[in-house]
């Protein structure tokens, strides 16, 4: 049986600065991404596109979420095959390729740096990132690689 989830989420633009999008240089590009229950995202273009730097801008979002991704289903794992994390960061990167018709991401690089309780747990730790990698339903929704460089370490 297949189960169907949705997510509903609401995107409104808050900046055209009055004159709408009349001009490509002067209309804004801040908006809010919400939904119900979480606090307001305040999103922007990227930088390199009229951006504003202070806001999270889609392409960060979408490396965001391949890595909370991972890292749920990383965690989940770990604790189904009794490898206890203490800490978990991940410094992740998206490329994307810009093109005159637009861009596509052409890789995401995950960099997780895990923290295990004990110097036996610290194989299958390392193991486990190829299963949560396969169990992501973001990046098995993706067209482009994610790989992963992940360091472990003992408490």
């Amino acid at each position: 049986m297949t189960r169907h989830h949705t997510y509903d989420v609401t995107v409104t633009w808050t900046d055209s600065n009055g004159t709408g999008t009349s001009d490509y240089r002067t209309y804004g590009r801040d908006h809010d991404v919400s939904a119900e229950g979480p606090p307001v995202i305040a999103g922007s273009s990227d930088p390199a596109f009229r951006g504003d730097r202070t806001r999270w801008n889609p392409e960060q979002l979408l490396v965001a979420s391949l890595s909370q991704c991972h890292m749920l289903w990383y965690l989940h794992l770990c604790a189904d095959a009794g490898v206890v994390v203490t800490a978990y960061a991940d410094r992740a990167a998206g490329t994307m390729a810009e093109n005159g018709a637009g861009g596509r991401f052409t890789e995401v690089v995950l960099r997780p740096e895990v923290t295990v309780a004990a110097p036996e747990m610290a194989e299958t730790a390392a193991r486990l990132h190829a299963d949560a990698h396969k169990a992501c339903f973001i990046a098995a929704s993706v067209n482009f690689p994610v790989r992963h460089e992940p360091t472990v370490r003992t408490a």
